[in-house]
């Protein structure tokens, strides 16, 4: 157990480190958590590694605490393992005899405490204010949700947005900058790396691609292999390296199963979920009204973020049209169900939200006369089944309008989409 100067001398290391963290680029999706800390609810921040969860903290601390009125917790620092929840009380005593009696505590990584939703719901109760920060969405919805049902909102921190890289590059959009020729030519430079690189923070600002990598590794180790006692980990790791080269293309568990060594579906299905809990994928299903027929049917799997594609799969064909797909599943993932549809012809995705259908959208790297047909009839088979008098094809470059039947066709690059 550890003593109380030892205690003290964590507490105080690790708030010299998250003061001593760089500001670094204002995320957007900090107005989202501003916005939540009048409520009394736990507010639980979660997403993959890496994706700026800390960074996301370090923000608030200054912006809403000014580097003084919090406690903070990282339970991921390793003196700290396996900290009984009983013995919480001794962090706390530390806590107020270094720094006074506060009323916020940010805690990182918290699931890595058994039974830690104990002493939350207690001090909760007391009026205390909690921001939980984590990388598992299950280990986190689980537990809460058996102490604090209700009394907590949930909110993923996501890799940098297009905007965000942008500002990242020192470019700053206006409604102006659009229509601006110099402005159009260095947009479209830096959409291109961004397509390539994607958006995660620390690899855009170091380049370097060992960094992706020991993202993915510790995906797989910590937080799927050592969490969900996986004994088999090379056989886990074979059946994602597969997925993620056949990214955006079409499979179904049983055929999964043929070839890898894995007799169970059910275990294929629980080792996929695994790596869907940890925000580093996600699969969808063919929109179906039935929902039976939806669990049943041929999956398609995306990969949460474009520059891990780069480092761990080699299926990046010369025109990036598979990247281009994965971006726009990513963006339209935030903020609506997204499905495939396959009937006679197939279109990309449609996007539901209150169970209402909302979109067809296509998307191919350049329409040109040997795809046209294809991609065009997909889409339209897809508004015509579901009465929409607008769809959307989306490119790399390409910009015009088709109307015929009474319905309207939008090509649009990809980059001007994600900025509007």
């Amino acid at each position: 157990m550890l003593s109380e100067a030892e205690i003290k001398e964590i507490l105080v290391r690790q708030r010299e480190t998250i003061l001593n963290k760089k500001y670094g680029l204002e995320r957007t999706v900090l107005k989202e958590v501003e916005s939540k800390l009048k409520l009394p609810h736990i507010v639980v921040l979660t997403g993959l590694r890496r994706s700026g969860k800390s960074t996301l903290l370090r923000q608030l601390i200054q912006k809403q605490y000014q580097d003084e009125d919090f406690y903070y917790l990282n339970f991921e620092d390793e003196r700290l393992f396996n900290f009984p929840a009983s013995e919480f009380n001794k962090l706390y005593e530390g806590l107020i005899a270094l720094y006074g009696k506060k009323k916020t505590f940010f805690l990182d990584e918290i699931q890595n405490v058994t039974h830690f939703e104990t002493f939350v719901r207690r001090f909760y109760e007391e009026g205390f204010k909690f921001f939980i920060i984590g990388s598992s969405a299950t280990l986190l919805s689980k537990e809460l949700g058996t102490k604090l049902t209700g009394r907590h909102v949930d909110i993923i921190v996501r890799p940098f947005s297009f905007l965000e890289f942008l500002e990242l590059k020192g470019i700053k959009i206006n409604k102006e900058a659009m229509y601006k020729t110099e402005t159009k030519v260095e947009i479209k430079k830096y959409f291109e790396e961004y397509l390539i690189k994607g958006g995660m923070p620390e690899y855009l600002i170091h380049d370097d691609p060992e960094i992706l990598t020991r993202v993915y590794e510790d995906t797989i180790i910590k937080d799927i292999a050592v969490r969900y006692k996986v004994k088999d980990v090379v056989v886990l790791k074979q059946l994602y390296s597969y997925l993620i080269y056949n990214f955006a293309n079409k499979f179904s568990y049983n055929s999964l199963k043929k070839f890898m060594a894995i007799n169970s579906v059910n275990t294929i299905k629980k080792f996929i979920s695994y790596l869907e809990e940890t925000y580093f994928a996600k699969t969808i299903h063919k929109f179906d009204y039935s929902f039976k027929k939806q669990i049943l049917s041929d999956k398609k799997f995306y990969v949460l973020d474009n520059g891990f594609m780069g480092v761990l799969s080699k299926k990046i064909t010369k025109d990036n049209g598979w990247l281009l797909e994965n971006l726009v599943f990513n963006c339209l993932h935030k903020d609506y169900e997204v499905f495939y549809y396959s009937g006679e012809k197939e279109c990309d995705f449609l996007t539901v939200k209150n169970k209402e259908i909302k979109q067809a959208i296509q998307v191919c790297h350049e329409l040109n006369d040997e795809n046209k047909e294809r991609e065009l009839s997909g889409l339209k088979e897809a508004m015509a089944k579901f009465k929409l008098k607008e769809g959307l094809l989306l490119t790399n470059s390409q910009e015009e309008e088709i109307r015929s039947d009474g319905k309207k066709i939008i090509i649009k690059p990809v980059w001007k989409w994600l900025l509007e």
